[in-house]
């Protein structure tokens, strides 16, 4: 494997946008840039906080799915992904055939009943450990459940990111970001 890249990276111009605000959250140690521990740290955290083993075909799924998302993420294989690379990577095209798969076998791991909702409990659990504030993960619920039944689909879910990554607007993406 690469031994991750310490040349100097440049920061967002803006970082209250979307892409600069995801990107900040997938740079889990805070160093300016998205490596590969970075990211596989995220699914590492949602595995501890749902406490699913490493044999759980879940935990695999997300490993899979994660695998082959920095796979296309880390283009050149240096094993980090800059902000230009990623802002450069991210799109509705790369969200749909990538980001989605990956996201979504997170969620998974979070839906405990696998009834393909998660409630408000399991929402906070896995969005805190994907790297976002508990905070603000009640503003974000709230955004996602419509209907105030007190749970959010994988497809709400994954539609919101979605349009929050591609500048659509996501009231659940303001929030948690």
């Amino acid at each position: 494997m690469p031994i991750p890249s310490t040349r100097p990276h440049t920061a967002p111009a803006d970082p209250t946008t979307p892409k600069a605000r995801i990107y900040a959250m997938l740079d889990t140690d805070g160093d300016g840039v998205a490596s590969r521990h970075d990211y596989f740290v995220r699914i590492e955290r949602a595995q501890q906080a749902t406490g699913r083993s490493d044999d759980d075909p879940l935990v695999i799924a997300a490993r899979t799915t994660g695998e082959r998302a920095w796979a296309a993420m880390d283009a050149n294989g240096d094993g980090v992904m800059t902000y230009q690379e990623y802002i450069a990577w991210v799109d509705a095209e790369k969200f749909d055939t990538i980001c989605q798969h990956a996201l979504g076998a997170l969620f998974d791991l979070a839906d405990a009943d696998q009834d393909g909702a998660l409630d408000r409990t399991q929402f906070t659990t896995l969005r805190q450990a994907l790297g976002n504030r508990a905070d603000n993960a009640d503003a974000a619920f709230d955004a996602l459940d419509n209907d105030n039944d007190g749970r959010v689909s994988r497809q709400e879910y994954l539609a919101s990111i979605r349009a929050y990554v591609t500048g659509d607007g996501s009231a659940m993406g303001d929030a948690l970001y």
